[in-house]
């Protein structure tokens, strides 16, 4: 077999259908972009979710001198008593997996944490203004939340009860429409990719028909035959793989670590889970471009 040969069927392959080639490349790599985002939103959620597992998912807030519920206003701060209580009254309970009491000056340090981003509003809150709670896990979020809560609402000392699982389950939610709309188009663009490499082998091969002719008149095998038609339709999966690369390291670096800036908990995709996608995304464009170029080429010939 001689390489040279191969390689100039090759770039004569690319020249005469330059046209069809870019508009093959363009389609494979935003069919492969759009994947790929989808797959990052995946791991952007399971990483959340995954961070989320091992904190508080029910949080009760004390009355505090500033609190504005009608309830506070008119029994005062928690007392110590009240305090004890409650605490005793939550770890009887079996559907709490463990509670821990959060002082005043442990809430005001981890809000300035939480926020540290945006210290112009950091400046505007008091300690006095951030209530000590009691942060609890549960043994079942869905099922125990409201027994919990039902057991401690509206008792004196309890300003609020708060289910931290619910406000992320929106969150969740919203992720996860963006990411079955990412993979939808994707799944869409990947079948107009197929139908586009097939095309374009196939004209391809049509416009080099003395020469695979007089190959086989020669007696060239098939797989000789072929080989330049595959060699095209994976070099412009990889050139597609390629700008794809480029823009899921867009899609990261600007688009979800930019959006952890307006959230106060810091959960970024790492670069490993950045390379594993791009490698997913080249092993895709490959075997699509490869196996249709295969598939079209075996049709074509036979006909």
């Amino acid at each position: 077999m001689r390489v040279q040969f191969v390689l100039q069927e090759v770039w004569t392959g690319l020249r005469r259908n330059l046209t069809m080639t870019i508009a093959l490349v363009v389609v494979v790599a935003i069919s492969l972009s759009l994947l790929g985002t989808g797959l990052l939103f995946v791991k952007q959620v399971d990483n959340t979710r995954t961070y989320w597992q091992g904190k508080v998912q029910l949080s009760i807030y004390l009355c505090t001198s500033t609190s504005v519920s009608p309830q506070c206003r008119q029994n005062g701060p928690t007392t110590a008593a009240q305090k004890a209580q409650l605490l005793h009254d939550l770890k009887s309970l079996p559907q709490v997996q463990q509670v821990f009491y959060e002082s005043q000056a442990q809430a005001f340090q981890h809000f300035k944490q939480d926020f540290s981003r945006d210290p112009s509003f950091t400046n505007l809150v008091t300690e006095s203004e951030i209530p000590d709670s009691f942060q609890v896990k549960l043994v079942n979020t869905q099922a125990d939340f409201n027994i919990v809560a039902g057991t401690v609402a509206g008792r004196p000392g309890v300003d609020q009860v708060v289910n931290d699982s619910s406000i992320l389950s929106k969150f969740y939610k919203l992720l996860d429409g963006a990411r079955n709309a990412v993979v939808i188009i994707a799944i869409i663009l990947i079948i107009a990719a197929v139908l586009l490499v097939a095309n374009t082998i196939r004209l391809s091969a049509f416009n080099r028909r003395r020469e695979t002719s007089i190959m086989r008149l020669v007696g060239a095998s098939n797989f000789y035959v072929q080989l330049p038609f595959l060699v095209e339709g994976i070099l412009a999966g990889l050139a597609g793989w390629l700008i794809a690369a480029g823009l899921l390291i867009v899609v990261k670096t600007l688009g979800l670590d930019a959006l952890q800036q307006y959230f106060p908990y810091n959960v970024e995709l790492s670069a490993a889970d950045l390379i594993e996608v791009i490698v997913l995304a080249m092993v895709m464009g490959v075997v699509l471009c490869g196996a249709t170029s295969f598939l079209t080429l075996r049709r074509y010939l036979r006909a």
